[in-house]
């Protein structure tokens, strides 16, 4: 399996993990990514990706 973890980096450099097992990220128009989860679980949120490790299984992602 290739899921990853996504954690959120928030405006004062706090870092939470927000979703487990990501295998999709789609970005919408209006600058939002959703996130869906191995089971169909979804997220949504206004934020960027700042990093994505994938040997470590991790995305980062900005809060904006």
């Amino acid at each position: 399996m290739c899921q990853s973890n996504a954690y959120l980096i928030a405006k004062d450099g706090q870092e939470k993990m927000i979703m487990e097992d990501v295998s999709l990220i789609t970005p919408q128009e209006d600058g939002q990514l959703v996130l869906t989860g191995l089971f169909g679980d979804q997220l949504t949120l206004k934020a960027s990706i700042k990093e994505m490790d994938l040997l470590k299984h991790k995305i980062y992602l900005q809060e904006e």
